[in-house]
């Protein structure tokens, strides 16, 4: 449990400035985590007793994050410890070596796709999941990934699961549609991601009272995509996995479609030329004109 006093821990975050009410709202904060978990109690009683555990440790992540919104202090990045990434932190992808066609079978047995299915298609004037927007052929998003997945466990005789993380803008329409593939050669798993309390700017307490979130949209919201790990663990799909002989994740939007599962950099992590083990690899491309909003890969100090 992270806490907040004297002693706080420093976490870099926005700029506050200087004010005469700063040392107020500062006093304010110190004691609204033990609020937060008292209001957050509150929400829990109203909750379906089915659902209590699955709620309490969604609540347990949003207090987390909490308890560092209050310590943050200092800009969000210390520019001083940003440097170029290394020479060997890149590597040019016609380096990697290619897999032998009997390796290739054991390497996917080992391999999960993870789909992050969250977003709605309001940005592109639709109603509903993103994924189901028809973008060719009247085939959808979520179309166009299950054939690529079927096509990728026929051609090689596997069995690589295809997983969606929804978000409860998604979930049912989602697994309303997931049934039309049932037939296919395509194993689909389907978990949530965390649904967290707005709060109110003021009092910093959660606006809604009861959980009820189709009834109360605007009171919940899905947080950000860092939220795969924690979600993916509580869903018990991690220890699923790890159980069936699956070592890597490959994890990519819904919407892009050019992300897909690429043999040679799957064996750059499994059968590693140099013997060092690689945690995470992140596919990148050279930027251009239109990339100017982008991130930007650096190494911080």
């Amino acid at each position: 449990m992270l806490t907040v006093g004297g002693d706080e821990k420093k976490v870099r975050g926005h700029t506050r400035a200087s004010s005469g009410s700063r040392e107020f709202r500062e006093a304010t904060k110190r004691d609204a985590l033990n609020l937060l978990e008292k209001e957050l109690e509150k929400l829990l009683s109203t909750a379906p007793e089915n659902d209590r555990n699955k709620i309490r440790k969604e609540f347990a992540g949003f207090t987390a994050l909490f308890g560092r919104f209050l310590e943050e202090t200092g800009p969000s990045v210390d520019w001083d410890k940003i440097e170029k990434l290394p020479n060997d932190a890149v590597r040019d992808y016609n380096t990697l070596e290619t897999p032998t066609t009997d390796t290739i079978h054991n390497m996917l047995n080992k391999l999960v796709v993870v789909k992050l299915n969250g977003g709605l298609g309001t940005s592109m004037g639709c109603h509903g999941p993103k994924s189901v927007i028809a973008v060719r052929n009247d085939l959808t998003f979520l179309d166009l990934t299950v054939q690529q997945i079927e096509h990728l466990n026929k051609t090689y005789k596997v069995n690589v699961p295809l997983i969606l993380m929804n978000s409860f803008n998604t979930d049912e329409d989602t697994e309303k549609v997931i049934r039309k593939y049932k037939n296919l050669q395509v194993e689909i798993h389907t978990f949530n991601q965390s649904c967290y309390p707005r709060v109110n700017r003021e009092t910093l307490m959660p606006i809604t009272k009861k959980v009820d979130v189709h009834n109360d949209l605007e009171s919940w919201y899905p947080p950000g995509h860092g939220d795969f790990y924690q979600s993916f663990r509580n869903s018990g799909l991690l220890k699923k996995f790890i159980d069936d002989g699956r070592e890597y994740c490959f994890i990519s939007n819904i919407d892009n479609l050019g992300a897909t599962v690429d043999l040679n950099i799957l064996n750059l992590l499994l059968n590693p030329k140099d013997k060092i083990q690689h945690e995470f690899v992140m596919e990148v491309t050279d930027k251009t004109r239109a990339d100017v909003k982008v991130r930007t890969c650096v190494f911080a100090n």
